[in-house]
């Protein structure tokens, strides 16, 4: 039905993508699921946040022998940029996760392939044991990287 206001027409004329569409999954993981993997992870949950795309993206994080704690100097890093993943347990991530996933970023410590699956090593080193000045580079790194694939995903905001 036509009508004399173009945003309704806009309205009406687009389905709505946020019901018809699946999530793009975005997997970030390391062999401990402690360090790297949950850096990233909470880089993208606040771009996902900042970007309005809740509904548009999921992330997963997990480790192939995952750790019983994420490293404490991980936690302090990110509270001095206001993110806080106190509390949170590394979790196991199984071989059909990452299948399903759409992007599957590795944290220097694998040459993993999936079909049809994009797959990325960042060759980042592992912040477990370091001071936190050594720290504060990898995470900086960790968000650049983050900050740049969504800004190729989603485009830059």
């Amino acid at each position: 039905m036509p009508t004399d206001n173009p945003e309704l027409t806009d309205v009406e004329s687009k389905p709505d993508e946020q019901h018809t569409s699946t999530p793009t999954t975005l997997t970030f993981m390391c062999v401990r699921n402690a360090g790297r993997s949950q850096m990233a992870t909470a880089f993208a949950e606040r771009e996902r946040a900042a970007r309005g795309l809740a509904d548009a993206v999921e992330i997963v994080t997990g480790g192939t022998d995952p750790a019983d704690t994420v490293h404490e100097i991980v936690v302090e890093a990110l509270a001095e940029v206001g993110l806080d993943v106190a509390g949170r347990t590394p979790q196991h991530i199984s071989e059909a996760t990452l299948i399903e996933s759409d992007f599957v970023a590795t944290m220097g410590c694998s040459t993993l392939e999936l079909d049809g699956v994009d797959t990325e090593d960042w060759p980042l080193e592992d912040p477990g044991e370091r001071p936190i000045e050594e720290v504060r580079p990898i995470r900086d790194e960790i968000e650049r990287r983050v900050v740049a694939l969504f800004d190729d995903r989603f485009g830059e905001r």
